[in-house]
């Protein structure tokens, strides 16, 4: 009887714990609640510079014609991701559709990703992009500091969510030119400690033109931040 009790609660075990792909909604194959479809779909963002992370028709190690031309005020930046179906959808979704399990997910994929290609000694501190307080209480939480919870725990790095905020208010980059986002963006931020890490990796979902990044980046070595890193999700193309 005993065996069939826990034979029954196996079955049941099984039916029940299923995991889901949260991208399409078939049955999961992984931890990580993504079928084999939707992993194969996402593409790894492995052809790219290897200063900024924008994907590129020729070799890892290659460095764009833009950083070449003008470096970003940050050393190196690692995207797991090309910005493209599915890993976009989930971003998309974890962002505007208050879906903070796939933050789960996505933190777990760029942990995974960090742990593969990181080549240096890992940042003392990981510092999540900040929100303004009329963005957060509009959304209600931010998704850099959901991703960087996963990230945190995953990696034994400190999260850092007090050492910078955004001290006014930007509209939406989405939709601005590369000469507008700088702009909207400048002196938007600012330190909040006199004690700086020498080496920090800021995080958030998505790089898109790299101005947000560049402009912390900016930020943190004026207040004496040595070696700084970019981690995200995903690259976005240039268009």
């Amino acid at each position: 009887m005993d065996k069939l009790v826990y034979q029954i609660a196996g079955y049941l075990r099984r039916i029940l714990l299923t995991p889901t792909c949260i991208a399409c909604g078939n049955r999961g194959s992984s931890t990580l609640d993504l079928c084999d479809s939707c992993q194969r779909q996402s593409s790894f963002n492995a052809r790219c510079c290897s200063r900024c992370s924008i994907p590129l028709a020729l070799e890892q190690a290659a460095v764009c014609g833009a950083c070449l031309r003008r470096p970003p005020r940050y050393q190196a930046s690692y995207c797991a991701f090309e910005y493209g179906y599915p890993i976009a959808e989930l971003v998309r979704t974890l962002k505007y559709g208050h879906s903070l399990s796939h933050a789960r997910v996505l933190g777990t994929l760029l942990a995974n990703y960090l742990q593969q290609c990181h080549r240096e000694d890992w940042p003392q501190c990981i510092v999540p992009v900040p929100l303004s307080n009329e963005r957060y209480l509009e959304r209600g939480f931010n998704q850099a500091i959901e991703l960087g919870r996963v990230i945190e725990s995953q990696l034994q790095i400190p999260m850092n969510t007090q050492l910078l905020q955004r001290v006014r208010h930007t509209i939406e980059q989405a939709g601005l030119s590369r000469r507008e986002r700088k702009k909207n963006l400048r002196n938007a931020f600012a330190v909040t400690s006199h004690e700086m890490p020498d080496y920090i990796a800021i995080l958030d979902d998505v790089v898109t033109t790299g101005s947000t990044m560049n402009e912390i980046a900016r930020t943190l070595r004026r207040a004496g931040v040595k070696q700084i890193e970019v981690w995200a999700v995903a690259r976005a193309p240039l268009r």
